[in-house]
């Protein structure tokens, strides 16, 4: 018990240092961005998404936030505009080609592409100590499709700068490989995703595929998957091993034309998703998205943080 308090302890000051430094302005030398940069931020009209495409907004960048539902994201980013905001919305369903291509289009045809692109649309159906599997076919391919879809869709269309290309894959501590609430039981396999070398873009798709497969078996809860909040916890272990893989296929791309791809757990905030259970404010949730999208000088790829530190994978 004291252990967890001490923990507690630790994590809550951790959350009023962010606080303090998100208070602390940038330096002229350190914001790479202007009124030019575009930012997209999926799912950004709530939520966490709405929260980090405002963080954005006000250090000066332009967002375009996505929403399925047009005329939720039009009224998300009246809010914003009628703050002074550089916030635009654009439908997008992360799942649809047709959608994302003319996204895409559009995109290229009225901003000339993009500098950011935050990956945050995301489902989960899970609450307190429910473990339903009921939706795991809708959580892997929104979840993990979706975000493969985007970052396949907007890595042609990110404009090439000194200070490189950002992706932010909005991910969690459940999709850790040995997490102490989501551990993957099968050594094996945590072996081949521990191991960049041996991490491919099949292996992933073959490792949701055969979950999906057991979910609908019925034979699931022998398969050694997590065990808390099990088709969220898988599909977001295929967000953070998409996310090393990516940074290493994107290694080799030359000085002007890099694009460095991470990944980050916002904790459990208190947004609809959480049923508002939460214990992060969202302007705490947001923050390392943010900071990881606007780091001066980065050079770090292929990473996991939460609370703008490192944590492992």
């Amino acid at each position: 018990m004291e252990k967890s308090e001490r923990a507690k302890e630790r994590k809550e000051k951790r959350l009023q240092e962010i606080s303090l430094l998100r208070t602390i302005p940038y330096s002229d030398h350190q914001r790479w961005w202007s009124a030019e940069t575009v930012a997209v931020v999926t799912g950004g009209n709530r939520g966490i998404g709405f929260e980090i495409s405002k963080q954005l907004a006000a250090q000066g960048v332009t967002v375009i936030l996505t929403s399925r539902d047009h005329s939720v994201g039009l009224e998300a980013a009246k809010v914003f505009q009628e703050g002074g905001f550089n916030v635009f919305c654009h439908q997008l369903d992360v799942l649809d080609t047709a959608s994302i291509t003319e996204f895409c289009d559009w995109l290229k045809q009225n901003y000339g592409g993009l500098d950011i692109l935050i990956n945050n649309a995301a489902v989960n159906f899970n609450q307190g100590f429910d473990n339903t599997v009921e939706y795991a076919s809708q959580v892997i391919t929104t979840n993990y499709y979706g975000t493969k879809n985007m970052i396949q869709a907007m890595i042609p269309l990110m404009k090439p700068s000194a200070a490189g290309a950002r992706i932010v894959n909005v991910s969690s501590r459940l999709g850790r490989i040995n997490g102490k609430r989501s551990k993957i039981e099968d050594v094996c396999l945590r072996e081949k995703f521990s191991n960049l070398d041996t991490i491919t873009e099949e292996l992933i798709d073959q490792t949701v595929s055969s979950f999906l497969q057991q979910v609908q078996d019925g034979t699931w809860e022998s398969g050694g998957w997590p065990k808390t909040f099990t088709d969220y916890s898988v599909s977001k272990l295929a967000v953070n091993t998409y996310t090393r893989l990516m940074a290493k296929m994107l290694s080799d791309r030359p000085e002007g034309q890099k694009i460095y791809i991470n990944c980050y757990c916002p904790g459990w905030v208190k947004t609809a998703m959480t049923g508002y259970a939460g214990n992060i404010s969202v302007e705490a949730g947001a923050d390392t998205a943010v900071w990881l999208a606007l780091l001066p000088d980065l050079a770090v790829t292929g990473k996991f943080f939460a609370e703008r530190r490192e944590i492992s994978f």
